[in-house]
């Protein structure tokens, strides 16, 4: 696995403005926001995207998504939000690391693009 800037966050090594962290994931403010309201929510754990986690990773899977869940509301997300992840080059992952992008702040429309 090749080196990441989020594996350089998650150890403090480049600034990110976190808004939640502890043993298991990592959320921080996404530092080109496509809403008013764009965090990041990453697994310490390194695992490339969704379709190479293992069957032992479903607790940190699971962890992220309730993680996800704590994050938007703590940001105020009220009246709704969105949970994404992108998975390979096709599905627009820039970022060779599983993460979660909580969207909302506004209406978000379907189909997403």
């Amino acid at each position: 696995m090749s080196e990441t800037i989020f594996s350089k966050i998650i150890r403090k090594e480049i600034p990110a403005d976190i808004v939640y962290e502890d043993d298991l994931a990592l959320a921080f403010k996404d530092i080109n926001p496509q809403a008013p309201v764009h965090i990041l929510v990453i697994p310490k754990k390194t695992i490339v995207q969704l379709a190479t986690a293992e069957s032992d990773d479903h607790a940190v899977l699971g962890h992220l998504l309730l993680t996800a869940k704590r994050v938007a509301e703590e940001a105020g997300l009220s009246n709704g939000y969105r949970v994404v992840i992108n998975n390979g080059a096709d599905g627009g992952q820039t970022v060779d690391h599983l993460h979660l992008h909580i969207l909302g702040g506004r209406s978000l429309q379907w189909p997403p693009g």
